[in-house]
């Protein structure tokens, strides 16, 4: 496959991912934000989300303020943000017509109408209707897009990088998310209604709620919810369940000079599969995470240089 068709199917795969992703987090830190907390809690939460996605300054530049609502017309709606939801649908809709000819019909017109409905939303309608059922549209467009992406496309080379970039964008995600969540909920052992409503909420961010009964049947606790969204390799999000995916992908579109990152991918993986929680909450979490961070950019950078554009 030509270079520049798979830096366009990978990266039209990670903005898809992205768009999700920040819905995901927007509406978590909205729910968060209707539990009864001191405005400095309530604007803490809100400039995590600017931290996370590294547009502090930027932000700080248009807005100055951190309230929610300033913090959300930028992370969804303005233009010149190139990480707001706006920006995500709108990139990855340009990498799609790209490429148009490799996509199937379906999966080019769920993305084209995708970018087409979001570029008709006012930010001041969708703050009416309720911000929260905007978020839910957001996601639900992009399980569309991926629904008919893996259902209707031959399993080639052009699949495998769209797989590719779905996956390294949600591993980051879940360790940035996981990483400062955990941070601002784990300040008590006290247990109370609002405890278990914003570890719920965490857990609701990434789909893994359901999964966290399921897996435990008890009380929510800070240390099961890092081991399941960190070593669980039966949940989609985990970062166990993302690597294991990504180094299968990497071997089926492995070339003659992609052998340092599938070695990269490879110890990742290996760390994370024989990893005990035990052993990761006593070095640190943030530890722990900052580094598979690093590790995923410098996997993620290896990927750029083996397969898509110089």
């Amino acid at each position: 496959m030509l270079s520049r068709t798979a830096d366009h199917l990978y990266w039209m795969s990670r903005y898809i991912e992205r768009a999700e992703n920040l819905a995901r987090l927007l509406d978590v830190t909205h729910q968060m934000s209707l539990v009864p907390k001191s405005a400095g809690m309530e604007n803490q939460n809100w400039g995590a989300v600017l931290t996370l996605n590294s547009v502090e300054e930027r932000f700080t530049e248009s807005y100055g303020e951190v309230t929610a609502k300033n913090v959300l017309h930028f992370m969804v709606m303005d233009p010149n943000n190139l990480s707001s939801i706006y920006n995500c649908l709108r990139v990855a809709r340009e990498n799609a017509h790209a490429v148009r000819g490799t996509l199937t019909s379906e999966t080019w017109e769920s993305c084209n109408v995708s970018w087409i409905e979001m570029r008709d939303q006012r930010f001041e309608q969708i703050m009416i209707t309720g911000i929260g059922q905007f978020l839910e549209w957001v996601k639900l467009r992009v399980a569309l897009i991926r629904g008919v992406t893996f259902g209707t496309m031959l399993q080639d080379e052009a699949y495998h990088f769209i797989r590719l970039g779905g996956y390294i964008e949600r591993a980051d995600n879940t360790a940035r998310i996981l990483d400062v969540k955990y941070h601002v909920l784990d300040g008590s052992t006290d247990e109370d209604a609002s405890d278990f409503y914003q570890w719920g909420a965490l857990l609701r961010s990434l789909s893994a709620f359901e999964g966290y009964r399921k897996v435990y049947r008890d009380v929510i606790t800070p240390a099961r919810v890092a081991e399941l969204l960190i070593l669980n390799r039966d949940m989609p999000r985990s970062l166990h369940a993302c690597m294991r995916r990504m180094v299968r992908v990497l071997e089926a579109i492995g070339n003659s000079q992609s052998a340092e990152t599938e070695r990269l991918a490879g110890m990742l993986h290996a760390q994370i599969h024989y990893a005990r929680i035990d052993d990761v909450l006593k070095r640190g979490l943030h530890e722990y995470l900052t580094d598979f961070m690093d590790r995923i950019y410098a996997l993620g950078d290896g990927i750029g240089r083996d397969f898509l554009l110089p």
